[in-house]
């Protein structure tokens, strides 16, 4: 995804059911500034919600969140005239985000011994502002409100947004762009009263929005994952609760396709990314795979549905490709400028030929898988025709020039990719980890070429066995850090040093020999890569190393699993437990929501688990990524051993897997 300078998520509360989020101080007011809202279908409906009481000091003393989409807050209320040592008022603001609206109930108590009177305030407005605008820090102007019965509307070119209250409000008025909704209540003792306030979003080009951009509800949605019956939680506390809240959280991020509303996939994250991504996608719903089937074919038929047929350079469409992610209108930040439908990722063609052989591994119908299988000829074609640009045997990008992503592997800024010594390097680049994706399609989607009858399975096992061939002798790197494969090769072929984690999602594609996948586990379990609180990005010995930074020195919970299932595969358990526990330490700061990534701070040397404080929290491939790793977990003793020292089932479903590469 793309990455800029914005505002800061990290204090702020999150309420979220795809399309819809709302973001909050702790207190419960969502203020006209920064990033405070409601947001639905890529646009900010309300941009300030505020609750004050007449002639009252008003003290916060807490918020709980009551799942993904639901909180409350509570405050003391000291009336004028309220002399005791404690207030007798208790305010309750009890929130909860819908699919297009927002609710809240807000219930004042008197634990006082007489009656008093209250007089509470709702203050509100909005800017109607698209989301981009909102998250690169830009202005909007307000609009300006329409006095209806019993609340306001607000109208815009693409959205409006109505606000009502019931009981209807004592008084409304306005205040520039403003509407304050007035109310009176008789409190008598321990007899709470209330209001209800709700904001109900409407797109004004309903057509248009389903054509292009996806935010129908899913149709009888799947259960994230659908789990074997009778299946234990895990026994430790901290699993147990960071598996909840993973859970809950994903199944309230599916979205579905217009084309078909049956086919659910995972919008990519909160707050910025309710809509399709590709990569993101297809990671979310393999990792959680082979539990949640139904989601990995709605993913892949999603993205079947919008694959590349014709060339066209300004979307990076190419024939055979899949998409990097689907926008409701061209996307404008800073220098970049991404159109609706935008192609701009080397590496999701390959992940979804993965996901397809995956799926069929996992058990669904044949005929299911069948009528994807052009899809799979196509990709694959792709992969020699277009994903090789300059013919040398490996799968490289080239830098955008008009406008789209520098970079288009998973580490998508414009310095994601350095030399040791903290030099950017110039593109073409020809990513390691897209090499192990490229052999691993082409070796699996040969199997399902056999598998289905169709010719052409020789041609792609010959041309994965050359690619292995050429990154054997390209790719290694030994200096005094270790032996590991480059990063990437540069514009010459040149192999880029500085270990980072994208040599582990080389682990389990088949690319390297086990004498190769035991370098890469030794060197990805140094102190310099495993902090204690999962895999760095990069390494702390690179000159490029910061802990703080977006992609080189932090840590992703979706790299950390994607490492600690490669290094299953390979059979090293011992270092999948040490990176899969260190998560699952880091995840208890973040109340076991765990955000798109933090800071790669050592546990090594005493250090505290910190925030990335723009990170996208709930972020779908990171609750997908906790859950597999807390499926890794339970599989396998506390020791990290394998096999050996006694595995149980894990907490997917168990499916028999007859259909073995």
């Amino acid at each position: 995804m793309s990455h800029f300078r914005q505002s800061s998520l990290h204090e702020l509360v999150t309420l979220l059911w795809a399309p819809s989020v709302c973001l909050s101080s702790g207190d419960g007011q969502i203020r006209a500034q920064g990033l405070d809202g409601f947001y639905t279908n890529d646009y900010r409906v309300l941009s300030g919600l505020e609750v004050e009481v007449a002639d009252a000091v008003v003290e916060p003393v807490g918020c709980r969140l009551q799942g993904p989409a639901s909180a409350v807050f509570t405050s003391r209320v000291r009336l004028d005239g309220d002399e005791g040592a404690d207030p007798s008022v208790v305010m309750h603001r009890y929130r909860s985000v819908g699919q297009d609206g927002l609710e809240e109930r807000l219930e004042l108590v008197n634990y006082g011994a007489t009656p008093v009177r209250a007089t509470v305030r709702a203050r509100a407005r909005t800017d109607l502002a698209p989301v981009h605008v909102v998250r690169g820090g830009r202005q909007a102007p307000h609009v300006d409100p329409q006095r209806v019965a019993g609340g306001a509307c607000w109208a815009g070119a693409v959205q409006e947004v109505l606000l009502t209250a019931e009981p209807v409000p004592a008084q409304m008025t306005s205040e520039d762009a403003d509407v304050v909704l007035s109310f009176t209540f008789d409190l008598a003792p321990e007899r709470p009263a209330g209001v209800t306030l709700r904001a109900i979003a409407r797109d004004n080009d309903p057509e248009t929005a389903q054509r292009t951009f996806l935010s129908v509800a899913p149709r009888n949605p799947p259960v994230l994952p659908d789990r074997t019956t009778g299946a234990e939680e895990p026994r430790d506390l901290r699993r147990r609760k960071l598996l909840q809240v993973s859970l809950r959280d994903l199944q309230r991020m599916l979205l579905a396709d217009p084309l078909e509303p049956a086919d659910s996939f995972l919008a990519a994250g909160s707050p910025w990314y309710f809509t399709l991504f590709g990569r993101d996608a297809l990671w979310s719903a393999s990792l959680l795979l082979p539990g949640a089937r139904r989601l990995a074919l709605g993913t892949l038929r999603t993205l079947q549905r919008r694959q590349g047929e014709r060339h066209d350079a300004v979307a990076e469409e190419e024939p055979g490709k899949i998409l990097h992610e689907v926008r409701r209108e061209t996307l404008r930040l800073n220098d970049m400028v991404i159109p609706p439908l935008y192609f701009g990722t080397i590496d999701a063609t390959m992940l979804w030929v993965r996901l397809l052989h995956s799926t069929w591994q996992a058990g669904v119908d044949e005929a299911e898988i069948e009528a994807l299988l052009p899809s799979l000829l196509a990709a694959l074609e792709w992969i020699t025709a277009h994903g090789d640009s300059d013919a040398d045997g490996f799968i490289e990008y080239r830098s955008s020039t008009r406008g789209g992503l520098a970079n288009q592997g998973w580490k998508d800024t414009p310095d994601a990719v350095r030399w040791a010594d903290g030099r950017r390097v110039a593109s073409p680049l020809a990513l390691c980890e897209v090499q192990g994706y490229a052999y691993a399609a082409a070796t699996q989607g040969a199997t399902l070429l056999d598998a289905f009858g169709l010719p052409g399975a020789d041609r792609w096992r010959d041309w994965a066995a050359r690619l292995q061939r050429r990154f054997r002798a390209t790719f290694w790197i030994d200096d005094a850090t270790g032996v590991y494969p480059a990063i990437a090769l540069d514009a010459d072929k040149r192999p880029v040093d500085g270990a980072a984690s994208n040599m582990a999602h080389l682990l389990g594609t088949g690319l390297l020999n086990s004498r190769e996948a035991d370098l890469v586990a030794r060197r990805l379990s140094r102190p310099d890569l495993d902090c204690g609180y999962g895999l760095r990005t990069l390494s702390s010995t690179s000159r490029a190393f910061n802990p703080h930074s977006y992609h080189c020195g932090s840590v992703w919970p979706h790299d950390t699993a994607i490492a600690v299932l490669g290094l299953a595969a390979e059979g090293h358990h011992a270092i999948a437990h040490s990176l899969a526990e260190g998560v699952v330490t880091a995840a208890e700061e973040f109340a076991f929501r765990l955000p798109e990534l933090y800071a790669g701070t050592s546990a090594h040397d005493g250090e505290p688990v910190l925030a990335y404080p723009n990170a996208c929290r709930p972020q779908a491939w990171a609750s997908a990524g906790a859950v597999a790793l807390i499926d890794y977990l339970e599989g396998h003793d506390s020791t990290g051993a394998g096999a050996e020292s006694g595995d149980r089932p894990g907490l997917l479903t168990a499916v028999p897997e007859s259909r073995h590469t």
